[in-house]
């Protein structure tokens, strides 16, 4: 076997040792992979309450009352939001509503329009 090493592609670790011919793993987080397979980066995925994938500048209409914290309304069922950024975190999405300002809200409680 050989005794090179490799930075594993999902949490960075380099000690990737070589399993096989052309297999790798990760003694750090348990990832195996082949170094001659091309990876694409899925990059951030974020998913509406339907399970629809979402991009920036989507529109997605919320779909249940949102308490909000300093306000003396929840952000109502049926609001439209329009050009939404996505975002890491638990709170996913980015935006402005009307009558509230800037926001983020979590992706689990919209959905596409």
């Amino acid at each position: 076997m050989s005794e090179e090493m490799k930075q594993c592609p999902k949490c960075n670790s380099p000690y990737g040792y070589a399993m096989g011919a052309e297999i790798f793993a990760c003694p750090e987080c348990g990832n195996e992979w082949n170094p001659n397979e091309i990876v694409e980066d899925a990059g951030l995925t974020v998913k509406d309450a339907n399970g629809n994938i979402l991009m920036d500048g989507d529109s997605v209409v919320v779909i249940k009352d949102l308490p909000v914290k300093g306000a003396p309304k929840p952000v109502k069922a049926g609001t439209k939001v329009k050009n939404i950024r996505l975002t890491d975190g638990d709170h996913n999405i980015d935006c402005k509503i009307d009558g509230f300002g800037s926001m983020a809200l979590k992706s689990e409680f919209v959905r596409k329009a």
